[in-house]
């Protein structure tokens, strides 16, 4: 059960037993569905819809609009995060916020109230150089706030195509694989072509000149021989952490439902937010 059904449920349930009025619950309800500040409005009734808040794109934004938004997030929602987020960002955000921290390779203000949290394996994260990091981080830590125990596997480009090989067997055991890579982004026909499990492609803006800004790495991707690619927007690696925590949920759902589960495999990885 999500921390937000679990706030519902205990707000009909004091209504229940009168110990608050139904005044005081309308009052409470008054954020559903949504809300609004005077440079946004605040959408409350997404991790019902979605089973995840809203996350804060802190790029476009003063660092007074993204602590204010993350305060009233964070006032309702015990996981809460914002990126492309900078220090500014994050100073202001703390001033209102203090459990706020940073990540500042990845650019993201996260807050993560979740005392103990059992997370599903089978999410791997894969560059091809590490100039790639930052986006794949952005991919990683969105996937593990989500409720999954992310795998990472960094600086296995084709450019040296052994280094992934010989780390094989960490292809096998994923649901869902995350590659990121810019300059041409050959990696993520490369890993499709090894594994039976879905392949989410994330081209960056690191390469030359006629690399485009990730144009070259994008087209790559899109173009792929090997079936079983989606294809995020460049630097989008919250995007693909977003989609490769839906997909692994649907896993582990499909485990549980079917019969005969002596083949499911364990569930590991306690503790919120582990890196």
């Amino acid at each position: 059960m999500k921390a937000y059904e679990r706030q519902l449920i205990t707000l009909l349930e004091e209504v229940r037993s009168g110990s608050i009025s139904i005044h005081e619950a309308l009052e409470r309800l008054r954020i559903l569905p949504y809300e609004e500040l005077d440079f946004a409005r605040l959408d409350h009734h997404r991790a019902l819809r979605r089973g995840f808040p809203e996350v804060v794109l802190a790029q476009g934004k003063t660092p007074e609009q993204v602590a204010r938004a993350m305060a009233r997030l964070a006032t309702y929602h015990d996981r809460v995060f914002a990126t492309r987020a900078t220090p500014e960002a994050y100073a202001a955000v703390r001033d209102l916020v203090p459990d706020a921290i940073y990540h500042e390779i990845a650019r993201l203000i996260v807050v993560d109230r979740v005392k103990e949290e059992t997370k599903l394996p089978g999410v791997l994260v894969v560059t091809g150089g590490t100039a790639d990091i930052p986006v794949a981080e952005e991919a990683a830590i969105t996937a593990e706030l989500m409720g999954n125990a992310v795998e990472r596997l960094y600086d296995v480009g084709v450019a040296g195509l052994h280094r992934l090989l010989d780390k094989i067997e960490h292809l096998y055991r994923a649901r869902v694989i995350i590659v990121v890579a810019g300059m041409e982004g050959a990696l993520a026909s490369v890993v499709s072509g090894l594994v039976d499990v879905p392949v989410i492609a994330v081209p960056t803006s690191i390469g030359y000149g006629a690399h485009f800004s990730g144009l070259a790495a994008l087209l790559t991707m899109l173009n792929s021989c090997s079936p079983g690619i989606a294809v995020v927007n460049i630097d989008n690696g919250f995007g693909a952490g977003y989609l490769a925590s839906l997909i692994n949920r649907l896993a582990f759902q499909n485990l549980s439902e079917s019969p005969g589960r002596e083949n499911e495999p364990e569930v590991s990885g306690k503790g919120a937010g582990a890196q």
